[in-house]
């Protein structure tokens, strides 16, 4: 929980994909899942590009990256 270090959200969630097609894959399911709930994202970004995808829901982001690249910046 990020609440008292952190103005920008509460919570960051970061996961990673053996390939791009499972990136785009699971970004896919939790923005439908959290859609189903309810909830909207406030922005979102390289979906479609499969490398890396951010979901932005303000208190809680998350970033998926293919495992070659979060092994690149070390996350």
């Amino acid at each position: 929980m990020l609440k008292k270090i952190s103005s920008i959200s509460d919570y960051i969630l970061i996961c990673g994909a053996s390939s791009e097609r499972q990136v785009h894959a699971i970004a896919l399911n939790i923005e439908e899942g959290l859609k189903a709930r309810g909830e909207r994202p406030l922005g979102t970004e390289g979906i479609k590009q499969g490398r890396w995808a951010l979901l932005d829901y303000g208190d809680i982001i998350v970033h998926v990256f293919v495992d070659s690249l979060r092994s690149y910046y070390d996350i």
